[in-house]
């Protein structure tokens, strides 16, 4: 059985996997979202251990850790 993601989800993970520097508004813009949407999609990202944050929240990007 596969682990099925909302479509949110999904196309928070592509943009990230496209632009890896992308800016959390961008981020709201491609998926429909608030920029707060989007920062309590991130963390819970972050907390399964799906997406990291490498370096400063100016000039880091991110990085998808598929399981």
């Amino acid at each position: 059985m596969t682990f099925q993601r909302p479509k949110t989800v999904e196309k928070i993970l592509k943009a990230i996997k496209d632009n890896p520097k992308i800016t959390q508004n961008e981020l709201a813009e491609i998926a429909g979202l608030t920029r707060r949407g989007i920062e309590w999609n991130l963390a819970k990202l972050k907390e399964k251990g799906i997406i990291k944050r490498i370096g400063p929240a100016k000039g880091g990007y991110w990085k998808v850790v598929e399981k």
